[in-house]
């Protein structure tokens, strides 16, 4: 169940230009720790950047800790990772060996989710990791965002970076750097917005970010807006959205527009035919990279996090998302979406999947039927009938 919190105060960023200063501001006004955990730490200018604030912060005695994904990160030089570690920097890698004897889905069981805690007062949470999102030559920034939180909700955020840090330096036998105070005071009111932060793990919370999904799009009775880079949803959250369209919702899909993962991106235009069939609005983002993981249901309802729609975030990696139940925050999320949609996007119409080469549709329900073979290895597979 949703536990929604009172008194924060949520600031959108959207993409790496309001994003990365924040951050480095936020590491480098703290006072008692720093908590960082990304699938992706790249050795480029965004890294460096936030990288040498983790520096400055353990330097001057803030107990400070990131933790990276083993598989995200795999390119970030080791001799940087001890550089960090040098300075004073509690760095962990999650899952850094995986042994290909292991059953696939052990491959897939990654730290996806983007946070940042600092002291006790300040988070971040969204779908942004530390790279330059300008890195692809002749293309807009990668579109993105991240939520800047404020107030009692950071509790919990902490809560759950501190315990999965502590947990893996027990694991890796690495001695505990912890120099701030065990018992910290509850974090002041600071606005007047309600929000739930939301998990997806092995354990507890298997399909909790899913759920909030489902229930808020259950609800919807006006518009349902939603952003996903790799949407591949299960029959379930596709009833949802169908059932929704009968009862006169408008749904709009913001979806990649250029393949960053060709096999991805035809197996998600394999499913376009029944959804458009179901009177849901397709556009697909042509600019850049889209990597948002966003919605805003009736004006009121929104998320911003990590998780994809897709059987790998939804039933396999550490995910997290921001749910957030604020007029003003989703009027203002949802106004950055109309704007791609209109500005960057192009609507996919029925015209265009009957109009396509059949080589095209071929490629798109061969890549589906491969997704399929994948969830059903990994346990997923009868949600993607």
């Amino acid at each position: 169940m949703i536990k929604f919190l009172g008194g924060n105060q949520l600031t959108l960023l959207q993409n790496g230009a309001d994003y990365f200063p924040a951050l480095e501001a936020a590491i480098d006004a703290a006072q008692h720790h720093v908590y960082l955990e990304t699938y992706i730490f790249a050795d480029d200018s965004a890294g460096q950047r936030i990288g040498a604030a983790l520096t400055r912060a353990a330097q001057r005695g803030v107990a400070t800790h990131l933790l990276v994904d083993g598989f995200g990160a795999q390119d970030y030089p080791l001799a940087a990772l001890e550089a960090l570690r040098k300075a004073g920097v509690a760095a962990l890698v999650y899952r850094p060996h995986i042994s290909p004897w292991r059953f696939p889905r052990q491959h897939l069981r990654r730290l996806h989710r983007k946070l940042a805690v600092v002291d006790h007062s300040l988070a971040f949470v969204g779908g942004i990791n530390i790279v330059d999102d300008q890195r692809i030559p002749d293309t807009a920034p990668q579109f993105d965002y991240a939520v800047r939180v404020e107030g009692p909700l950071v509790r919990p955020i902490l809560h759950e970076m501190q315990s999965l840090h502590a947990r893996l330096t027990w694991a890796q036998l690495r001695l505990p750097r912890e120099t701030h105070p065990k018992a910290l005071p509850e974090p002041a009111f600071a606005g007047a917005m309600r929000a739930a932060f939301v998990l997806r793990s092995s354990l507890r919370h298997r399909r909790d970010i899913e759920h909030a999904y489902l229930r808020a799009i259950g609800k919807a009775r006006t518009e349902i807006v939603l952003a996903n880079p790799y949407f591949l949803p299960g029959r379930r959250f596709r009833r949802a959205l169908r059932l929704a369209a009968a009862r006169g919702v408008n749904i709009k899909l913001l979806l990649q527009g250029r393949a960053e993962f060709r096999l991805v991106q035809y197996a998600s235009r394999a499913l376009y035919k029944q959804l458009l069939a179901a009177g849901i609005e397709i556009f697909e983002y042509q600019p850049g990279i889209l990597h948002a993981k966003v919605a805003v249901i009736d004006g009121r309802w929104a998320t911003v996090g990590s998780s994809n729609i897709d059987p790998t975030s939804l039933f396999l990696s550490r995910e997290a998302n921001i749910v957030v139940y604020d007029q003003g925050f989703a009027a203002t999320l949802q106004a950055s979406l109309n704007a791609a949609i209109v500005n960057d996007a192009r609507q996919i119409t029925a015209d265009h999947m009957r109009n396509g080469l059949w080589i095209q549709r071929a490629l798109q329900w061969l890549s589906y039927s491969g997704v399929r073979l994948l969830a059903g290895w990994v346990g997923y597979g009868r949600e993607m009938e």
